[in-house]
């Protein structure tokens, strides 16, 4: 049962309360601090032992090693071709370390953390059990999570996303000065249900969003998700999840060597952008709907809401050298028009300043020495 289910309004969706009558509001009152959501759509695992933090920093892309207590950051588990398979929040307590992923994810994830122990003194629990609510930091609402949170045993368990600026040894391709990630501040506090519920109790009812209201907010952030923006063929340079996610400067991992060579030397394949939809119909596309230049199909949408600002809009996953204009996205046999902006541009990787050699040319033939008779 999810912790505001009772809540007058409350409109369930396949992972949890959508929204409570007025996504709208519930939009901007999330965005202001005043209002919280249950992500039940996220689940915990807890990760304990004392070589925890070496553990993790060798087998994914982020330098958790030297976490201290309270600290947050992002972590992915790439393939060996450098593909991401599985991505979660970081946090340390001082005695576990706790990932939060998304909860179609995190049975896989632990299942691939425990395989990957043999030695190690570590232990992965998924904690199914806790409660997680998101929040934007700074408003009412959030004053009353952190206070629910500091009764934790150890300290207050908040999880701080580091979209908001380009973390220590990542690299950022979006080629804009004021990100949109930066101006939100979004946090995911792990509870107990018996704090969760307490904290109910003392919420009034509009301090209540859905779901719905987060994923506008995180899409209009042009924040990547596991459960959106990867398939079997994502690299994490394509969404631009280099950015927070992966450690350019540390030791070697499981898929670094695909990762050093498309930022150093190539470029991804394909490249995520920001969509602006045409909402004249009233349809909003459906994720997976494809996307067209003209004739040629050329991607598909990843993640879409409707922004209490900017109206419908959407991620999507194009093909690198994807038209830079205006495109389409077809939903139930309906063209959408679609304004695109740019996220990860085309010739974004092949950052190493190599130096050019200078081309070589042949050497001129030794004179004859019957010319000098």
């Amino acid at each position: 049962m999810s912790v505001f289910e009772s809540f007058p309004g409350a409109v369930g969706g396949d992972a949890g309360i959508a929204h409570f009558g007025d996504p709208f509001r519930e939009q901007r009152r999330l965005a202001a601090g005043d209002a919280v959501v249950a992500l039940d759509d996220r689940t915990a695992i807890e990760v304990s032992g004392p070589e925890r933090l070496g553990w993790l920093d060798s087998i994914t892309s982020q330098a958790v090693g030297r976490l201290s207590a309270g600290d947050s950051t992002e972590l992915l588990v790439l393939d060996p071709q450098g593909r991401v398979e599985h991505a979660a929040g970081v946090v340390d307590d001082g005695t576990s370390t706790w990932l939060i992923a998304d909860a179609a994810d995190a049975e896989a994830l632990a299942t691939w953390l425990t395989r990957m122990k043999f030695r190690t003194q570590a232990s992965v629990d998924v904690r199914a059990d806790l409660v997680l609510l998101g929040f934007v930091d700074g408003g009412s609402a959030a004053r009353a999570v952190h206070a629910a949170a500091a009764s934790h045993d150890r300290l207050p368990l908040v999880w701080e996303d580091p979209w908001q600026q380009v973390a220590l040894g990542g690299h950022q391709y979006a080629e804009i000065a004021d990100h949109p990630g930066a101006s939100l501040a979004w946090r995911i506090a792990v509870l107990s249900p018996d704090a969760a519920d307490e904290l109910a109790a003392t919420l009034d009812h509009d301090a209540a969003a859905g779901l719905l209201a987060a994923e506008a907010l995180r899409i209009a952030a042009w924040r990547p998700r596991w459960a959106a923006e990867v398939d079997d063929r994502s690299l994490p340079h394509e969404s631009d999840w280099i950015r927070t996610a992966v450690h350019l400067n540390k030791g070697c991992y499981r898929g670094q060597e695909t990762v050093a060579k498309v930022h150093n030397l190539g470029h991804p394949p394909r490249r995520l952008a920001a969509l602006q939809l045409d909402g004249s119909d009233a349809v909003l596309p459906e994720p997976g709907s494809p996307v067209f230049a003209g004739d040629d199909e050329i991607g598909h949408v990843t993640s879409v809401a409707r922004h209490h600002e900017d109206g419908p809009i959407a991620l999507a996953i194009l093909a690198r050298r994807a038209p830079i204009g205006d495109l389409v996205v077809r939903a139930d046999g309906i063209d959408i028009a679609a304004s695109q902006q740019v996220i990860v541009p085309a010739d974004a990787g092949a950052t190493a300043d190599i130096p050019r050699l200078t081309r070589l040319s042949r050497r001129p033939s030794a004179p004859d020495p019957r010319a000098a008779s």
